[in-house]
């Protein structure tokens, strides 16, 4: 990372709520085409989120802490504040000395940009204005939230206009919260009902939602030069899986999460 920052922009993308599983099997399925050609091998990576609801996982998130991967460490991390005795602090990491990552990127040149999506987000009560406050420039709107079926599309439009904003010799660091994914998500699939309520089929309908769009983002966000992307989810929800329902609890349905990181070459099409 310390290659690339400073050197490309950087794209950070949460899928809010999105389930490991169900992002693995729409994937095999080619059910979400425009992500599953950016997946190494075609496959999400199977990490553990660092947090079980938005709040806390982007807290760490906005630390260095990314999902980690599922499996015995101590992982190697692209980010990392700079304190002693760090197992997780390696050569290749990009470290930096400030609070969180998004003031150390902005330290290093970059212009940094929140596009927010569920409530978190929201700048309109004190709470909503913590993470975004992060960020030298934020946008919000209810059309964001997870309420609207073109929730989606109406961030890739904030994004759009803010890449084309930016002098093209200044870096980006582009954070976009997906709130598609997140309950309520039962309008996304055709057919359901707000009565009958949402299922694992209007999640798994959410994403191929959120696929028939995100090429318009991947094409903004390269079209100055070379982009590092990461896109993740930041914790499942559970919907009954051994009689659990949402999410801030302790199931694998919950901390299970996908994660993936590629390079967008510069002028990569929608």
């Amino acid at each position: 990372m310390n290659e690339v920052v400073g050197r490309d922009d950087l794209l950070l993308v949460t899928l809010d709520t999105l389930r490991f599983d169900v992002a693995c099997e729409l994937a095999a399925a080619g059910r979400i085409p425009n992500l599953a050609r950016h997946l190494p091998a075609g496959r999400w990576e199977e990490r553990h989120a660092p947090g079980s609801f938005t709040y806390a996982s982007h807290q760490a998130i906005f630390a260095g802490f990314l999902p980690t991967p599922a499996a015995q460490g101590p992982h190697p991390r692209l980010f990392a504040a700079r304190f002693g005795g760090s197992e997780s602090t390696a050569a290749g990491t990009f470290v930096y000395d400030t609070p969180d990552l998004v003031s150390g990127l902005a330290a290093a040149g970059y212009r940094t940009v929140c596009v927010g999506g569920v409530g978190f987000f929201d700048r309109r009560g004190a709470l909503g204005s913590v993470l975004p406050g992060m960020f030298q420039e934020s946008h919000w709107e209810p059309e964001f939230g997870v309420a609207s079926p073109v929730s989606f599309e109406a961030q890739i439009a904030r994004a759009e206009q803010v890449v084309a904003g930016l002098d093209r010799e200044r870096r980006l660091f582009l954070f976009v919260n997906v709130a598609a994914l997140h309950q309520p998500n039962w309008f996304h699939r055709p057919g359901a009902t707000q009565e009958a309520g949402d299922t694992r089929a209007t999640h798994a309908a959410a994403l191929e939602y959120v696929d028939r769009h995100i090429g318009r983002l991947f094409t903004a966000a390269s079209s100055r030069r070379r982009c590092f992307a990461i896109v993740c989810s930041d914790h499942g929800t559970a919907y009954g899986d051994d009689g659990w329902s949402g999410h801030r609890l302790g199931h694998p349905s919950v901390w299970t999460v996908p994660y993936a990181h590629f390079f967008l070459e510069h002028g990569t099409a929608s």
